[in-house]
């Protein structure tokens, strides 16, 4: 139930949608309990029990007041009308109270509607805003199954699990209270009793509900195991085809899925039997009341008189609907209450990157890029209490001018990435300082440091959209010429005007209607169109053939002028200009120079190029 009123906290904005749907509610209960009121004289007409009233009563708003008025009215109209007309302006009277409810009914409904689907608007939207800040180390540590989920499957729970029954927890107790608040003036001695005995089946509503909330926890996480395994097949659909692993696949996905249906099935039996428990036990409570009710009618002493208790029957079973329905509610909610309680671990989810509140502005890079002592580990899972600290960089000492280009090298694993990763903030240092014209990055604001900053990486990260929105990703407002002079720049500019529709070509999800290269090279644009003075270049031409592989490195190579640059290459042939180049191994820099330097001292470069070059 906490995850609930934390979900109602989303719409203190829109509490007027609320506050409007209580008023409509209430206002056609009262038109539905009038209407059942209206049988109590029905009856009487029928039984020819209607004591005649001749006089309106002086007071209104009290029990004999509006008893004795609308008897007063039924006087006259049976009177002027005779039996027949007077049971007529009864039943017309019905038809328009009946009206009135389902009108404010529906008014109530549209306000719940705007209520409701407003709050999952902005849920999704934290959602989907949290998803864009948490850190590179939780999207590397998490699933992308288990993300999709929480914003599709978990989300879809709230909507339709919570949201859905959220009027029912507020609707249902005004129909409660109004409905008890009658039957007590129709009898309270058998109002009592029948209080007496509805908890029973709260209480067993209730030990259902505490299992389904448990079988509801199990069912999202086997459906986040089935996301992630559609989406790890889709990503490797490929290989899976080569590996004619299709076969392996089906056996993973079957697994899944039918640990899925029989958690499904599970939670659904539970949540099923709720609504049939509770109108048994409804339908045993009315008849104990009909029987109890009806010794008060026909005992020696009758201290209930038979259209009184047959308009308390009436109203009585109108009273077990809405406790039906906050049950159902109930239900729903504590389904609903798992997969809250994992979409707000995820909101809480800490920012490990975080900008001071001091942080100051940078605009433009002047001097240099230093690494100072800087240390670096990756925080692992925590064992009694400790964090384990996988050391990645250690000691590292490094200066870049402005305008020079730096190359690390090494073998896999060494640290390379995780340095140049330091640079625009995806994570922090553990010890030392990196400095950026004497000003650590952590006391500057994150958008400004990472808007000095072009990265091309080994994937081409693109999206399903034109080829002139990908070149200008980020920088909103671009002309076109300023898009075609970037895509000239980094050699796009030709294959793109031979596309069908030239920069207005969709390029598909992910980029997969264009070639590597071809993917690259836009990849290059976007970084240009930007024209930031440091740039980072991590293995950007590793996976091109021989052709692609040339028209890329023409394009960094005129990219790179006259700006600072980063570079990670494993293909030494791609660095071999850079002003200075670092071999690292195992977190340190065990070798520093030119080309000509490293190669001539004979170390672990000179090792590397000859591996190189025997390949």
């Amino acid at each position: 139930m906490r995850n609930f009123f934390r979900i109602l906290r989303f719409g203190a904005p829109y509490r007027h949608f609320a506050f409007l749907n209580a008023l409509f509610n209430l206002i056609a209960t009262v038109f539905h309990l009038a209407s059942l009121l209206l049988f109590i004289p029905f009856l009487r007409l029928l039984l020819g029990q209607v004591q005649p009233v001749h006089q309106r009563p002086a007071e209104l708003w009290t029990r004999e007041g509006l008893e004795g008025t609308f008897n007063w009215f039924l006087t006259q109209q049976i009177e002027q009308r005779g039996p027949m007309g007077a049971l007529l302006v009864i039943s017309i009277g019905v038809v328009v109270l009946f009206l009135l409810k389902n009108v404010f009914r529906y008014l109530a409904v549209v306000a719940i509607c705007n209520f409701r689907n407003l709050i999952v608007r902005d849920i999704r939207s934290r959602i989907y805003d949290k998803l864009l800040e948490l850190p590179l180390r939780y999207h590397t540590n998490e699933r992308k199954g288990d993300l999709l989920s929480l914003i599709t499957n978990d989300m879809g729970v709230v909507e339709y699990s919570v949201m859905y029954y959220i009027e029912m927890i507020f609707r249902e107790p005004i129909a409660v209270v109004l409905f008890l608040a009658t039957m007590i003036t129709l009898s309270p001695q058998l109002t009592i009793i029948s209080l007496l005995m509805l908890p029973v089946s709260g209480l067993l509503i209730a030990r259902i509900s505490k299992s389904l909330k448990r079988k509801s926890a199990r069912v999202q996480e086997k459906s986040a195991d089935l996301l992630a395994r559609v989406e790890e097949t889709l990503t490797g659909i490929r290989v899976i085809k080569a590996f004619n692993g299709e076969a392996d696949m089906r056996r993973r996905f079957e697994r899944e899925n039918d640990l899925l249906t029989r958690g499904s099935i599970a939670m659904l039996n539970r949540q099923d039997i709720a609504s049939p428990l509770s109108e048994t036990m409804g339908a045993a409570v009315m008849a104990a009341i009909a029987y109890i009710g009806g010794s008060l009618v026909l005992g020696d002493n009758p201290s209930l008189t038979g259209d009184n208790f047959l308009g308390f029957i009436i109203i009585f079973s109108q009273l077990l609907a809405p406790i039906k329905g906050f049950s159902q509610g109930w239900s729903g909610i504590t389904r609903g209450g798992a997969s809250g309680q994992r979409i707000f671990d995820l909101l809480g989810v800490e920012k490990t990157v975080k900008e001071r509140p001091n942080a100051r502005p940078i605009a433009a890079f002047e001097h240099a890029i230093e690494y100072r002592d800087v240390s670096f580990a990756y925080e692992t899972a925590p064992k009694e209490g400790t964090h384990d600290r996988a050391a990645v960089l250690q000691e590292i000492d490094l200066v870049v001018p402005k305008g020079r280009s730096v190359a690390l090298v090494g073998m896999s694993g060494g640290g390379k990435t995780t340095l140049a990763n330091l640079l625009p903030r995806f994570f922090d240092v553990s010890s030392g300082a990196l400095l950026i014209d004497g000003n650590d990055v952590r006391d500057l604001r994150i958008t400004d440091l990472r808007a000095l900053m072009g990265i091309v990486t080994q994937d081409s990260i693109l999206f399903n959209d034109t080829v002139a929105n990908n070149i200008a990703f980020g920088s909103p407002g671009t002309s076109q010429a300023d898009v075609e002079r970037a895509a000239r720049i980094a050699n796009a500019h030709e294959f793109i005007m031979r596309l069908p529709n030239g920069y207005q070509t969709n390029i598909g999800d992910g980029g997969n209607r264009l070639s590597g290269g071809q993917k690259q090279r836009l990849a290059i644009a976007r970084a240009v169109l930007k024209n930031p003075p440091i740039l980072i270049l991590d293995e950007a031409t590793s996976a091109l053939d021989t052709e692609s592989e040339r028209l890329v490195q023409e394009a960094l190579i005129k990219m790179m002028e006259g700006r600072t640059s980063v570079v990670i290459a494993h293909r030494l042939s791609t660095i071999q200009h850079c002003d200075e180049i670092c071999v690292i191994d195992k977190g340190r820099i065990i070798e520093r120079g030119t080309h000509a330097e490293l190669y001539a001292a004979g170390g672990q470069y000179r090792r590397l190029c000859d591996m190189q070059a025997f390949a």
